[in-house]
Order: structure tokens, then sequence, then C-alpha cells
């Protein structure tokens, strides 16, 4: 910049001692951080700068068009605050986590990077400091001087959480690695860092109102041992300041309504147990929830009280003069000292000795120290890009697509609808266009257009690269519309872009439809049957990391130009990718023997039996008084199932002496999924951590691996229906168990979540208004059948299904006619088959097999293994009407209860609460690829 100002001498750094903070009103001026609307300086931030000697601001994107704009804002603000006796400069912060989350953009002078979890997936700390260093310099270029960051949340929660790729991942030492990384990076570039989302934003329960914050529900002890790793060791590393968030706390030994306004999470847990004795920031005080409950006037209070030494206020002038009023309203009236505004001070001004000074204040490098910097980081940029896009799977060696297409062929490119991020240089047009004229980052038509434009260029570049046709479509809600289908047929490959699937669910739906379209069609003039399918996620990893029937599966971590640009030559072979999934999916999951190997013997029926029975009772009794245990109703010959559609191999550690069982472990092969199933692991309460659980998984993995056409491996089977996968009942349990499993290669981080439902006092239940009401509607016929001539039409349908157990469980059911059913609703104009579950008395033939079924008190039938035909537009109206069928069927049978064995959590749990059912048990199915699986040493 040529228009650079000479700071006074009377205006350099000023020390706690001076009497110029004897002021109290200057001095609780350097207490609020606050963030303003428009392009330019307003009369608005002028006044909280000149009037109320405000010492920090916040920017977001809404202030900032260029490099060059921003250069020249600064210097005004910072110039405003020098002109009007300012002792210090002032503090500019700015959220610029890269990936989909960047403030300023320039496509000329910025350069993207990748998210954190890109970053991450690179597997480099050295890559993350550079970076990090790179995007310190570029802002400090153009005067920022304190950067919202690192992001310091474990993702301890893969599933339905918003944070996703702005987390590091779900490895609290990895995390911390990264963060550290970050940290010194931003300081080397001359930045103050922010850690944030403390205590944690990795595990956040949500509730349905906007009144209702984010509530986290670990305890301190859980969040100790995870959580809070990431936060303790950066401050062991000296981050500068803390951003508190603004959820809530309840658990044993905390219940607080908002985090950053509770004495016992800042100056207890964060500056007493953790020591960390920076900056704290509180999390804005103008979010709904907190000014509705208790007003930013008593917020600002409380979050000082608390131990906050910056209260943020994003926007509204009104309410950042509200808390000015306040804060001084209670200093006056005592509530707060002055020896605590003075603590505040003196941390706010050591942290600004770090970062600023006069000199560097009114003198920012501008343009051209980013026209220096810019070769070396557009080189920064595309190595970083290069190394973190991560091929997850590629069974069927379908990349390059070049090995498999001709350049005359045609692929399909399906989208969904996003809204743009602000680092695309296609929405830079539509972002400059907002902060000008709108409130909204995006209007909401030409957010859909924007959102195609995106993806648009994708097909573009791909169809350049490639010098062939790529046709691109989107798709919404809807799921798999007529045109849709008819552009599948068409193509000779399909690629689905999808964009946190697990959070919008009708991406998943619309994968699985397409994956189903693309298995039924054969490539003319090629062997391969299926119609070759990639799936890339642009966002979080996780869509369908868990998901094998995904055979090739790409990850991007965010879906700015850059990215997309590298994933285009990941897919034409131009690069080949060397990233890797983040955190506890990547480990070396070796496990080092310490203890000794166990002789693991083939379980006898006929020596083993009653020993067997006996470990049963033994593990039976030494859970929780107050909670049914897993194996309530269990016996031996619940685990054999005798059944000539699956291989099932049984192992046990004994004493050969006394007969007894030390262990047990039961293993299945389900020949129509392929699936190799590890149904329970069960050893002696007293000859724990004694490795007698690590010998008998060796063994057991052994066995299945032998079975040479096994694709799948799982956790927890449907049948027998004891563990339906890891339990979660118990959440220390949980974890403990997660870790073990994890050490022996398992990946349990991408788990389903799964349960058993029971709905009681049948005699007295009635079906909720609105289910009944929604069945007269339905155009579907439901009827209840038994016995075998139904097979054919029922088993095609069933065959739709990929899950262990759904097909041997039919099968039983319609072989004993006499105490099971099948429900299935049909269309009535062609009799199709659209849905079904089975029903299954306690005297039925597999009933053994489900002991959940025995209650000494009650009569209780199971209805089982609901198949929803994928074709199928009202999912959750099906499943609720078979269900409800059922329930009808079962009532009239006299019964007291009815089981569900086996649901989807995430999915269907609210809506069979809503007519009843309660949780039996929770589990984790946990499954992964047979090629991933090594045998255990």
């Amino acid at each position: 910049m040529s228009n650079t100002l000479t700071p006074s001498s009377s205006l350099t750094p000023v020390s706690m001692e001076s009497p110029v903070w004897d002021d109290m009103d200057r001095a609780m001026g350097q207490m609020f951080i606050m963030g303003f609307e428009g392009t330019e300086v307003t009369p608005q931030i002028t006044n909280l700068i000149e009037k109320h000697h405000l010492g920090t601001i916040l920017l977001t994107a809404k202030n900032l068009k260029t490099a060059e704009q921003t250069t020249k804002l600064i210097l005004d603000l910072q110039t405003i605050a020098h002109d009007a006796g300012h002792p210090v400069p002032l503090a500019i912060g700015l959220d610029q986590e890269n990936g989909g989350v960047n403030s300023l953009f320039d496509e000329t002078y910025i350069r993207q990077f990748p998210s954190a979890m890109g970053v991450a997936a690179t597997g480099s700390t050295e890559m993350a400091y550079d970076i990090a260093k790179a995007t310190g310099q570029e802002l400090g270029a153009v005067g920022i001087n304190w950067i919202m960051g690192p992001c310091l949340d474990v993702l301890t929660n893969v599933k339905n959480q918003p944070l996703g790729v702005r987390s590091m991942g779900d490895d609290p030492e990895e995390v911390s690695k990264f963060g550290v990384a970050f940290m010194k990076g931003y300081n080397d570039a001359g930045l103050a860092t922010c850690g944030k989302h403390f205590p944690s934003y990795g595990n956040l329960e949500f509730l349905s109102s906007s009144l209702d914050v984010p509530v986290i529900t670990d305890s301190l002890e859980q969040l100790s041992l995870s959580a809070l790793v990431p936060f303790r060791n950066a401050i062991s590393h000296g981050v500068n300041g803390m951003m508190v968030g603004g959820c809530a706390m309840s658990s044993a030994g905390v219940n607080v309504m908002h985090a950053c306004l509770s004495e016992q999470v800042v100056d207890r847990l964060l500056r007493d147990d953790l020591g960390f004795q920076g900056v704290v920031m509180s999390e804005c005080l103008e979010m709904e929830a907190l000014s509705q409950n208790i007003g930013v006037g008593g917020g600002t209070v409380m979050a000082v009280n608390a131990g906050c030494d910056l209260v943020l206020l994003c926007r509204l002038f009104s309410v950042q003069q509200e808390a000015i009023k306040y804060l001084k309203l209670g200093y006056e009236d005592g509530a707060i000292s002055q020896n605590r505004i003075r603590q505040s001070l003196k941390r706010v001004l050591d942290l600004k000795a770090t970062c600023t000074n006069w000199e560097k204040a009114l003198n920012p490098p501008g343009i051209s120290s980013l026209s220096t910097l810019r070769p070396s980081h557009t080189k920064l940029s595309a190595d970083a890009y290069n190394t973190s896009i991560t091929v997850v799977r590629d069974k069927e060696r379908l990349l390059p697509l070049s090995n498999i297409l001709d350049s005359d062929e045609e692929i399909l490119l399906l989208t969904p609808l996003v809204k743009p991020l602000p680092a695309s240089a296609l929405s830079k047009g539509l972002a400059l266009a907002s902060v000008m004229g709108s409130t909204t980052p995006w209007g909401k038509g030409v957010s859909l257009m924007s959102g195609e434009n995106v993806f648009r260029e994708l097909g573009r570049s791909l169809a350049r690269k490639r010098k062939g046709r790529v046709l691109h479509t989107s798709y919404t809600a809807h799921g798999v519309r007529p045109s849709h289908e008819k552009l599948i047929n068409r193509s000779s490959a399909i690629i689905i872009v999808t964009a946190d699937a697990n959070r919008n669910l009708y991406q998943n739906g619309f994968t699985k439809h397409a994956a189903m379209i693309c298995k039924s069609q054969a490539m003319q003039g090629a062997e391969r049957q299926e119609k070759p399918m990639v799936v890339v996620s642009v966002s979080s990893p996780y869509d369908f990391a868990l998901d094998t029937t995904i055979g090739t599966y790409i990850c991007t971590y965010d879906f700015t130009e850059t990215a997309l640009q590298t994933l285009v030559e990941v897919l034409i072979g131009d690069l080949a990718p060397t990233g890797g999934l983040p955190g506890t999916l990547s480990q070396n999951q070796s496990h080092q023997h310490t203890k000794q190997h166990w002789l693991v013997e083939a379980f006898d029926e006929d020596r083993d039996t009653k020993a067997l029975d006996d470990l049963l009772q033994t593990i039976e009794q030494e859970g929780p008084v107050n909670q049914r245990s897993e194996l309530f109703g269990c016996s031996s010959s619940t685990f054999l199932l005798h059944n000539g559609g699956i291989d099932e191999a049984h192992f046990v550690v004994r004493n050969s002496s006394t007969g007894s069982l030390l262990g047990f472990c039961c293993t299945y092969f389900f020949k129509s999924t392929a699936t190799g199933v590890i149904g329970a692991i069960l050893v002696d309460p007293d000859r724990r951590k004694l490795s007698i659980g690590h010998s008998l998984h060796s063994r057991s993995i052994r066995n299945l691996l032998h079975q040479g056409s096994v694709k799948r491996f799982q956790l927890g089977s449907k049948l027998p229906g004891v563990f339906l996968g890891i339990p979660t009942n118990n959440n220390m349990e949980r974890k403990r168990l997660r870790r073990w499993f994890g050490s022996m290669g398992w990946n349990a981080a991408l788990s389903r979540p799964v349960s058993s439902m029971i709905l009681k006092d049948l005699s007295t239940w009635n079906a909720p208004e609105k289910v009944s009401r929604s069945m007269k509607h339905a155009k579907v016929e439901f009827e209840l059948v038994h016995g075998r001539q139904y097979a054919e039409s029922i088993m095609k349908h069933v065959k739709t299904s990929s899950r262990q157990g759904v097909m041997e469980v039919y099968q039983l059911a319609l072989a004993d006619q006499s105490s099971c059913g099948v429900i299935r609703a049909k269309k009535p104009q062609d009799g199709r088959v659209l849905g079904t579950v089975v029903l299954c008395s306690p005297g039925a033939s597999w009933a053994e097999a489900l002991p959940a079924l025995k209650d000494t008190n009650n009569i209780t039938w199971a209805i089982s293994s609901p198949v929803i035909s994928p074709s199928a537009g009202e999912y959750s109206t099906l499943l609720q009407g078979l269900i409800l069928l059922g329930i009808r069927q079962v009532k009239e049978q006299q019964a007291d209860a009815v089981l569900l064995d086996c649901v989807d959590s995430d999915g269907e749990f609210a809506g069979l609460s809503a007519m009843g059912f309660t949780v039996l048990h929770n589990f984790e199915e946990v499954s992964c690829d047979a090629d991933s699986m090594s045998v255990p040493a």
C-alpha cells in the first residue's frame, strides 16, 4: 500500500502499569470483539472504536470482497483507532479454515488449500505447518493479526455432526498433532491463534427447537480421555486464545446451559484444570437460544464472571450497545470487580503484543507481498490437494476411467444441489452481490443455480480432459426420477457426487437406488455385468466409507475448484492419489502380543455344551443389576443354528483338567451374502485381560478367511440375534470394546447404529391416529401369507437387501408356516412386492436364536427383517404399515409384547418410538471388506 501512516511515538505499546488503563471505560472496551455489516467502514463501527474503545474486530465474508479491498478496510479501521487515541492497535480476527470455510477469497492473490480433514488426509504435519504458515502470511499481508483457528474438535461421533471436514478427524492424538502444526505455522507467520470450540463440538446432540442449544452429554472424565486431549496439547504448546462454545453440557458432575457462560467450564476446567492462561473468547451472544433465554446484557455479565476475556457480538449495533451498557452496569454495581477487568485486560494486551504494534498495523504489506508469495503458494496448494484426495476403495479397478471406457462412450455425472462455497470462483460474483445488496449470502433461487454451476464446471473439465462426452444433471430429495433412469440407461459409466450424505439422507437413498440400477444392467460388448459406478464424497468422507457395496469410492474433503480439478486428474489417470482416511480409519492397528497365546479348540457340542451354559450364566450374572443383559434367555443352543445356508464354526479356550470354558467365540459364514460373521466373543470375567479374546479372535478370522468366497466381514449377527454388534448401552464399555476391536483390525469408527426394540402391554395398546390415517390413504395392499408357496415372489423381493441374515430368516419363516408368517405390501396395479416383514411366534423352530423372546412373565412375538424395495417412494409409511399390521396380528394371538429384533437406530428410531416401541438394546454393527482384513499373527 502506498498510503501508509507513521505512528506517533506516544502511541507505542503501553504496559498495564500505564495510567491510561485507569480509565475503566477504555479497559472495558478491550473486552469486546465485534463485527459489523458492510465492506466499508460504517458509522456504527466507527462509534464503537471512537466512543466505546472497542479493541478487537471480527471480520467475516460479508465484509470482504478482494485482497486489495480488505487491506484498505483494515487500514481504515486501524487508522480510526490510532486517531482516536487507542494505546494499542486493534486485534483483527478472521475465520480462514480453508476448504469450504474461507472468509477472504481472491482468486488472484489468495490461495485455496484443503480443509482441516483434507490436510489430515495427507498424513503430513509438515504439510499442515506449511499450509498454516502460507495462510497466515496471506492474511498478515492484508492486515489480519489473529486467526480463529485451529479447530481442535475431535469428531468422536462421525455421523450427523455439522463440523464435518472442519475437524481433523476422530483420533484425539492425531488432531493434537495436526493442531500443533497448524498453530506453529500461524505463529511463525506472525498471527495469534485461537483454538476452538472448547470443550468440543465433536459429539453434540441436537434438539428440535431453535431456542435449544446443542448438548454435550459426555462426562468430564470422558471428555478428558478424548475431546480435551487436543486442547490440553495446544495449551502446552502456547495457543494464544481459546474460543469457548455456546453449547450446553449435561452429564454427571456438570450441568450448564451455555459453556461460555459457566464458571465451571471456563475458570475451573479450562483455566484451573488445563492451565490455560491466555485469552478466552465467548461464543457470539447474539445466538438466538442465548439471547432469548438469558438476554445479551445478562449474558455479557455472566460471560465475564465465568472467566471470558472477550465477549463476541457479531453483527447488530443495538445489541452491541446493550452489551457494553450491561458490562459497565455490572462494574458499577459491583457484580464485576475491577480486578476481574484488569485480569482480562492484561491477557488481551499480552495477546496483542505477540501479533501487532502500531508500526505493523499502519503499514500492511498488501498486494505487493501477496504477489511475491503467489508462485510458491500456488505450488503448495496443488501439492496439498494432490496428496489429500483419497481413493477409499476401487474393488473393480475402475480407475482411471480410461482403462474401462473409450472416448466415444458417455459418462453421466449426477450431483446434488448444494449451496455455493465462498471460496469457489464460480460463486465469487454471487458473494460480491450479496455483500453489496443482500442480507444473506445467497438467495434461494440463485443458490440452486450456483450449486449446479460448481459441478457443471466439474463436468466440463472432465469432458475436456478425457476428450469425450459427459452428461450432467442434478438430483434432489425427490429421488431417482424417470429422467435419471433414462440417462443411466444411456450412459456407459456413472459418477455420483455426495455432500454430507449422512445428514442429507436423500443422497444416500439416491445413490443406493442408482447403484441397484447399475447392478441390473450389463455393458454391451464387455464381460463386466455391472455398469461402472464411481461415488465421490466432496465433503465428509464418512458418507459411504462403511458401505462396501459401493465398490469405487473417492473423497475430496471439499468441493472448491481446486479440489474438483484434482478429482478430474484422478479420474482420468493424470494423478495417482496418495491420501488416506484420517483418524482411526488409517491408523496402524497391529496388535502387540504381550500376553500368552492360548490353545484354541473347535467347539465340541457333546463335550462343551454344559460348560458353555455355565459360562453364559456367569457372564450374565456379572452385568448391572438394573439392566437386562444381552445374554438374557441365552443357552448354548442359541448359537447353534444347524442351517444349510450357513456354515458355522465355533471355538473355545478351555481348562482341559476341569472341562470349564474360559472363552467362547461363534462364527458364521452366510453364503447368500458371502459374509463372514463373528457373532460373539465371550470370556470368563475372572480371566479377562489375559489375551483369551485375542486368541479366539485370531483363530476365528483365520477360519473365515479360509472361506474362499468371503467378501465381507461383520461384527455382530442378526441370526442368532444375541449381539447385533458392539453393545453400546454402557458408553464406557462401548469405547473400551471399540478400542479393543480397533486393535484387532476393525474400523470401529465406521459403525452402523442398530437396536432391538420392544412394545409391551399389547392389551392396552392402540395404534397412533396418524399412522392409522396414513394407512387408510396408502395406495398399497397388505396381506399376511404363510408357507413355501409364496417363496418365489417374496425371495425375489428379499434379494434386494444385502443385510446379513435377512434371506435366511425369510427361508426359515416360509418353512415354518404353523408358527411364522410374512406380511407383504403389494402395489395394487401389478402385484409387485414393495415391502415385507416376518412374524415369528415363541414356538417357532428358530425362536431359540432370538433369546429376547424368552420372558417367563410374558408371551412375546417377534417382527423381523423388514425389507423395503429401493424403488418404493414412501419408505417410512411402508415400514410403519407393515409393522402396524404385524402388531395387530400378534395382538390377535393374545400376546403380551412384540419384539423388533433389529432396526437401524439412525433412520427408523423416531417413527417406531412414536408407535410405542422402546429400546431393548443398542449396538454398533461394524463391517469391512474381506481384502482389508489380514490374517492375525
